[in-house]
């Protein structure tokens, strides 16, 4: 317990962007048989992007799409709302691991961005779509040192269009917080969104283009039929000539890729609406996405009703890997943010939350999504975003259709695309492994950013564990 706390006493355990008495009714779930083209599992941001792109590509190709829950109810109406232009986790992460391509992964991440803000527009999707861009920020001296040192490097390099680097006084007068040091702007590549009414706007634009959607539906079953496949479901069954599966943290009907992801369990507060006074304290007039340079690190940003979302630092992961519901309220960590919130800003003391909630991540060990085919090309997928999928899904959807395709496409021949990460050990290696990563990652955190022996093997490797 701490002395903020107190905050905490009125916060609902529920994911805010779900708490909306807007929230559209669900589909009623499937009973009896059905036949379609293209069938999609999974109704978050990954499924709904491959319906919707399956049928502007083809406007007559029949496509169902089906639900466990209810459309956007996990990872896609959880998260922080930081929709970036970044395919791979991160410019940091995708220089160490693809750099040879990094210049054309970060043209087609712009390119993908800019289609999420033209879709949109186009179908008049009402998620508070704001490109604000995002600041980095170093919140001791070391990281504000390795931000200008990275800054030179991406400068080098020609990937320092956009971004800005600001010192004390620069950043401080974007969002004035005691803690901040030094900061890295970029302007263009991250747009803030209401993240659930994106997965609503997208059910309802796929609905629109006459996709056939069913909720409360599990897929239960994946198996070959005829010249195409067939997936069981509790009251029902389909057949259809392909499937892209989208069901990303959740156990992969493809056996053979569920040992890529684990699930890491990531939490955040939401504030009350901020009043005149106290938002002027702050300053943030330019309303940019932030995250701060720890290892374990914090993301934060405004909402279009002047609330701060504050989340990040714990990253959880449960022994075995298991999914459940319990593991979405965990007031520890809820206790922890509180205090990590009234140390960044001390001038909004007296601030309440309205809202805590947790969910899970699906993780890989390369921090990026990975792709691949089954059944001889019939069924495709993608997952392990990473926390990164708000905007990464759609470019993850357009994959998996040009492999069901069959097209070799500019995205099919990255590197990217055609790798997988390395597989997680089974247990209890998995568990001892991120365990002790964690462990290191805070060490480091304490001891000005220094990587011990542990970290810079898993760096070696090209694997690691990050929140």
């Amino acid at each position: 317990m701490n002395r903020w706390t107190t905050s905490l006493a009125d916060a609902r355990p529920t994911a805010y962007w779900l708490d909306d008495p807007a929230r559209p009714e669900p589909r009623p779930a499937l009973t009896g048989a059905e036949t379609c083209d293209l069938l999609v599992v999974g109704g978050g941001y990954s499924g709904l992007w491959t319906a919707l792109i399956a049928k502007e590509r083809d406007p007559d190709r029949d496509v169902v799409l089906v639900e466990g829950r209810e459309v956007g109810w996990a990872a896609s109406g959880r998260n922080g709302g930081f929709c970036a232009a970044s395919l791979t986790h991160g410019l940091a992460n995708g220089l160490a691991r693809w750099p040879d391509e990094i210049h054309e992964l970060e043209r087609l991440g712009a390119r993908n961005l800019d289609a999420i803000e033209e879709t949109v527009a186009r179908h008049a999707i009402d998620c508070d779509f704001e490109r604000t861009g995002e600041l980095d920020v170093a919140t001791e001296p070391y990281q504000a040192r390795e931000l200008r040192a990275w800054y030179r490097e991406i400068d080098r390099r020609g990937l320092a269009d956009g971004v800005d680097l600001l010192d004390t006084d620069a950043v401080r007068a974007q969002v004035d917080s005691p803690t901040f040091l030094a900061g890295l702007w970029d302007r263009r590549g991250v747009a803030m969104l209401h993240p659930a009414k994106l997965a609503w706007g997208l059910k309802r634009a796929c609905l629109g283009l006459g996709v056939r959607v069913y909720e409360h539906t599990p897929a239960l079953t994946l198996r070959p039929y005829g010249a195409g496949m067939s997936v069981r479901t509790p009251y029902g069954r389909i057949r259809a000539r392909t499937a892209a599966l989208g069901t990303n943290v959740f156990p992969s009907l493809v056996r053979r890729a569920r040992a890529y992801t684990v699930p890491v369990y990531d939490y955040a507060l939401m504030t009350e609406p901020l009043t005149d006074g106290q938002l002027a304290s702050v300053g943030w007039r330019n309303r940019q996405g932030l995250g701060d340079s720890a290892n374990r690190f914090h993301y934060f940003r405004l909402t279009a009703d002047r609330r701060v979302l504050w989340g990040g630092y714990d990253a959880v992961y449960p022994y075995g890997g298991r999914v459940r519901a319990e593991y979405d309220d965990r007031p520890r960590t809820y206790a922890k943010l509180a205090e990590h919130f009234f140390t960044c800003f001390p001038q909004l003391e007296g601030v309440r939350f309205t809202h805590a909630w947790g969910g899970a991540i699906d993780t890989c060990s390369r921090f990026s999504a990975f792709y691949g085919t089954a059944h001889r090309g019939r069924v495709a997928y993608a997952a392990g975003f990473t926390g990164l999928g708000v905007g990464a899904t759609r470019f993850g959807a357009e994959v998996m259709l040009d492999l069901l395709a069959g097209e070799r496409t500019e995205r099919t021949e990255l590197e990217m695309v055609r790798r997988k990460p390395l597989p997680f050990p089974p247990e209890p290696f998995a568990w001892t492994g991120i365990a002790l990563t964690k462990w290191s990652l805070a060490h480091a955190d304490t001891h000005d950013g220094h990587r011990n022996l542990w970290l810079r093997t898993m760096d070696r490797l090209g694997l690691g564990f990050d929140s």
